[in-house]
């Protein structure tokens, strides 16, 4: 199995995630959560990592951390060898603790910051029982979960030393009460209509706009050092929107505005597969819903096995398109 992507650099803020091995349980009572949460403390304090949010399940956790210095990895076996050592120690055992290594999601704090951070202290209501709850009784139970950093968010009197509350909070209005009060609103509405972020996240390790993609592959990434990585493959096939855009305007000689029928599914087709755009993105895009996106790409795909000119345009617009592979 390949070895999951790491980029790391000053200020770098990723989503962080570890299971236990064999989806075992990595705490067994609550004294198990204490350490654990003195040892990340102290791992926080050693690295100067700024911790924003946190979630403990019975059998994984999740973090939402910035890191200064740009040392995610150093960070993180440190953590990770402390706290199997105390965990095997105590329970007298011995071997791994977790399911291989753990996952790192880098995160464009100006668009995901606050969208992860509630990701994250959504989590004890994604299990059975209570994924398919009322919201009402959703809500009730994440006030009352204590292994998070929720409460913090929504009460100055439980706010810990080791999360940094300010910054996801400056969404909301500030560390005061009115900010605390819109990120329960935020919460609320979350457990309403949904909140899912995994089908953002592009090639397994970033989790940003196109910009900051093609930001992180032009400064970190090394195209022939690391082109048989499928996860690097798959990032350095997308194209910025801008870039499709302008090609779609002087191409086709039209705004986006303009664009109908065949001309507008080859347009939804080329921001799916070369943008790295989801349906719903490209529809508020192009002021439709996401099905209509999906319709229009599927009815392109059977016009053109029917109509070969169609089909050889098609595969000449994607010639073209690769040549300006960013």
């Amino acid at each position: 199995m390949a070895r999951p992507l790491r980029i790391q650099y000053p200020g770098a803020l990723y989503h962080l995630t570890n299971r236990g091995n064999e989806r075992k349980r990595i705490f067994r009572d609550d004294e198990d959560r204490q350490q654990f949460l003195a040892i990340l403390s102290k791992a926080l304090d050693t690295y100067s990592v700024a911790m924003h949010s946190y979630v403990l399940m019975n059998n994984h956790w999740h973090m939402l951390a910035q890191t200064p210095l740009g040392n995610v990895s150093e960070f993180m076996r440190y953590f990770n060898i402390s706290y199997t050592s105390y965990f095997n120690r105590r329970h007298k055992r011995s071997g791994n603790l977790y399911q291989g290594r753990y996952k790192s999601y880098l995160v464009e704090a100006e668009s995901y910051l606050a969208q992860v951070s509630r990701y994250i202290h959504l989590n004890p209501v994604r299990v059975r029982g209570l994924k398919t709850a009322p919201p009402k009784k959703q809500l009730l139970y994440l006030l009352g979960y204590r292994w998070s950093s929720l409460t913090g968010y929504l009460q100055a009197a439980s706010q810990e030393n080791m999360v940094t509350y300010d910054t996801v909070l400056a969404d909301f209005g500030g560390n005061n009460r009115s900010g605390r009060a819109a990120y329960k609103k935020a919460i609320t509405e979350d457990l309403v209509v949904g909140l899912k972020i995994q089908q953002d996240i592009i090639g397994q390790a970033i989790l940003g706009s196109t910009t900051f993609i093609s930001w992180i592959k032009d400064t970190y990434l090394d195209v022939q050092r690391d082109r048989e990585r499928p996860a690097l493959r798959h990032i350095h096939s997308y194209l910025s929107k801008d870039i499709i855009l302008e090609w779609f305007a002087t191409e086709f000689g039209i705004t986006i505005d303009r664009a109908t029928g065949t001309d507008r599914h080859i347009l939804m087709t080329m921001l799916y597969k070369y943008a790295g755009m989801k349906n719903s993105a490209i529809g508020n895009l192009l002021g439709c819903d996401y099905s209509t996106v999906s319709q229009g790409r599927t009815r392109l795909l059977v016009k053109a096995d029917k109509d070969k000119t169609l089909k050889e345009r098609i595969e000449a617009i994607e010639s073209k398109l690769s040549c300006l592979k960013i």
